[in-house]
């Protein structure tokens, strides 16, 4: 189990009832959590949110504003900036349990020179942002959705890296991994967060279970011979830890490094609430 406790920014107040009370900033949200299975504190914290989302029997869902609200608003993690906006889909554009890997990315890049990082499924980018200002060389961020490498290059901005060698590229993931394998490139650190299930722009289907062992092969041959490693998250359910560092092992147990899987949560009073896996291949000398 790993989380951070570096949080000032972002705090979870409580948990249960399949939700979760969260405070952005200034602002308190609650939002559904199906692994929130508990039951929820006694408290009134509930009676002071700003704005809630409630799922559709149709689909998807809304959010109920209570009070008044900013389109968007910024909140900082350490020296990282963040944007944050309520989406239809219940996100806000960040995930604060990856914090953990934003302090591991900053560890292994940190003091190195000329890294190349290459971040797939690479959503509005924090660990483009934390590997930037860790000082990578380069950072070449992949997303399939024009949206969201729009909202990317805001925290781009918002992080004063306009001037870093930060490249956007809006493609399929494995589409562009393959030409990468073409073209001879290689990167140092590798970064992946990919979808349980989806559809590409032109309709491809994506199955994490079908996909993975196919993506963790070529990031392997996408390694430079001075590679820090791979870092794999997953929000996929059904998995354990222990599954994905199999996975990783077996792609892996051939080079120098050590290889970790752990479950990322976030603390809340007494309890944790588990938010998805996080496995590494890192070699640290």
């Amino acid at each position: 189990m790993k989380f951070s406790n570096d949080w000032q920014e972002y705090e979870l107040l409580d948990s249960g009832n399949e939700e979760k009370l969260e405070r952005w900033g200034k602002y308190i949200l609650k939002r559904p959590d199906p692994m929130a299975i508990w039951k929820q504190s006694e408290t009134d914290i509930y009676n002071k949110v700003d704005a809630y989302y409630t799922r559709s029997n149709k689909g998807g869902g809304k959010w109920t504003i209570v009070n008044k609200i900013p389109d968007s608003w910024i909140i900082n993690y350490k020296d990282l900036k963040f944007k944050i906006s309520l989406t239809n889909f219940k996100h806000t554009g960040l995930f604060p349990e990856q914090a953990y890997n934003w302090d591991l990315i900053e560890k292994v890049i940190k003091n190195k020179k000329d890294i190349k990082v290459l971040n797939l499924f690479a959503y509005t980018g924090a660990a483009t942002m934390a590997a930037s200002k860790a000082g990578a060389s380069e950072v070449v961020h992949v997303d399939a959705s024009k949206g969201i490498i729009s909202w990317a290059k805001e925290n781009m901005v918002i992080n004063n890296l306009t001037n870093n060698k930060i490249r956007f590229i809006e493609e399929d993931c494995i589409k562009f991994m393959l030409r990468e394998l073409r073209r001879g490139r290689k990167y140092d650190l590798i970064i992946l967060d990919p979808p349980s299930y989806g559809r590409g722009n032109n309709n491809e289907l994506f199955k994490f279970e079908e996909k993975i062992n196919f993506l963790l092969e070529m990031c392997k041959e996408l390694l430079s011979d001075n590679y820090i490693g791979v870092i794999l998250n997953s929000y996929t359910t059904g998995y354990s830890s222990i599954v994905l560092k199999n996975v990783m092992s077996h792609h892996f147990k051939d080079l120098k490094g050590e290889i970790e899987s752990n479950e990322l949560c976030i603390p809340f009073k007494d309890k944790f609430l588990p938010c998805g896996l996080t496995t590494s291949f890192i070699r640290y000398d």
